[in-house]
């Protein structure tokens, strides 16, 4: 009896001594890749709520041009579709292969080509040519222009790592350089795409650097020059008149911007009535009466000023949320990737979609000159959304990356 209760001591004690070692052991955590379905139900919200809003504004368009009264809302159905699935499918596809060299550069080079194709036979529509057609599909090169801009300038910030802080490399400036061309083709047949794509990249470029002086600097010069606007304005259209650098159509725009009563910038006008009209809660959906003629462009760039008259106050503050929680998404999948060129992927994709959020608000409630931006995932436009898509998906495929240890 007395063995009996030794080996039964012993025993529990050896259980005991093994539960204190499994106790003193780390537990093995299990990891799991994060997906940011939040960002993508947003994005999914937000481009449903576009078509609703083109469906809206371009019903009167369609029947004077003897169109299906759901003529556009079709055709940007069919292409929000084909762009969601893009999403989803580059999503799944590791990011970092778009890190080698010869894409990025590859992509580029395309862009570029395609950007001089343009200029010699692209389509001309509104008095500008920005349309090229391959194979029966017309697209805007710039649009591709702008997602090439964000994969070559992530790229070459991860390959630099903190060399980009070293003053004597001067790799800031490399960059600016290399996306000089691009920038200045896109410019050429849309200055507002011009200005989109350096404001990409400076965002990129002003997170990457350590030496914020010198962004710092032109945002006080630029905000002085926005204070001072009427004479700055008057100095430009002296040097423009001078060296004719500038077109007659470019520099009426300036000013009608300033002086719309003046110049009779009917769509300016037309749009700040339908703001005016909408007051806190708005017409009511479709009940819009400035697109049914008045107001150019409704289901286009125009197209907040007829959320604004729709649904007023309370639906322009919405959408400026949505687009605010994008942008958060973004930044919280940045600041979390696995390396340089996936955070710097996604702050790229951010700093576009808010860049045109804001000029295309600025626009329409003529804040600045008019310069034919579009709202993204809203404006009607097949190769805007599509890219803006592909972005999206390249931000979810940073977010599919991240590791999360439960």
């Amino acid at each position: 009896m007395a063995r009996q209760g030794q080996s039964g001591n012993r025993a529990g004690n050896a259980n005991l001594i093994k539960g204190q070692r499994a106790a003193a052991e780390p537990r093995k955590r299990k990891v799991r890749h994060f997906y940011d379905y939040s960002l993508l139900f947003a994005v999914i919200f937000i481009t449903a709520f576009g078509l609703i809003m083109i469906y809206s504004s371009s019903q009167y368009m369609a029947l004077i041009n003897s169109l299906p009264p759901d003529y556009y809302f079709k055709r940007q159905l069919i292409i929000a579709a084909a762009g969601l699935v893009l999403a989803v499918i580059i999503s799944k596809i590791d990011y970092r292969i778009f890190r080698l060299r010869f894409f990025v550069y590859g992509a580029n080079l395309v862009s570029i080509i395609l950007l001089i194709a343009t200029q010699i036979m692209g389509i001309a529509s509104h008095g500008r040519t920005r349309w090229i057609e391959i194979a029966g599909i017309s697209f805007q090169p710039t649009e591709l222009a702008k997602a090439s801009v964000i994969l070559f300038v992530a790229y070459r910030i991860s390959k630099a790592g903190l060399r980009i802080n070293d003053p004597q490399r001067k790799e800031i400036l490399r960059i600016y350089g290399w996306i000089l061309l691009p920038a200045a083709l896109i410019a050429s047949q849309n200055l507002s795409s011009g200005i989109i794509v350096v404001g990409i990249a400076t965002v990129m470029l002003f997170v990457a650097g350590k030496n914020s002086k010198p962004f710092y600097a032109v945002g006080i010069i630029g905000a002085l020059c926005y204070i001072f606007r009427y004479k700055v304005v008057g100095a430009i259209e002296l040097i423009g008149n001078t060296t004719g650098l500038l077109q007659d159509y470019q520099m009426e725009r300036i000013l009608s911007w300033l002086y719309p009563e003046k110049y009779d910038a009917y769509q300016t006008m037309q749009g700040l009535y339908a703001i005016g009209s909408g007051g806190l809660t708005g017409q009511g959906l479709g009940e819009s009466l400035q697109k049914l003629g008045p107001l150019p462009e409704a289901h286009n760039d125009m197209i907040f000023t007829v959320i604004c008259e729709e649904l007023g106050l309370f639906g322009a503050v919405s959408v400026i949320l949505i687009f605010l929680f994008i942008i958060y998404r973004c930044m919280l999948i940045a600041s979390n990737a696995r390396d340089l060129f996936g955070s710097f992927l996604a702050i790229g994709v951010m700093a576009h979609i808010s860049i045109q959020v804001v000029l295309n608000i600025a626009v329409v409630t003529n804040s600045i000159p008019n310069t034919g931006v579009t709202l993204p995932f809203i404006s009607y436009g097949g190769t805007a959304v599509l890219i803006l898509m592909a972005e999206i998906g390249l931000v979810l495929s940073v977010s599919n990356r991240i590791k999360l240890e439960t």
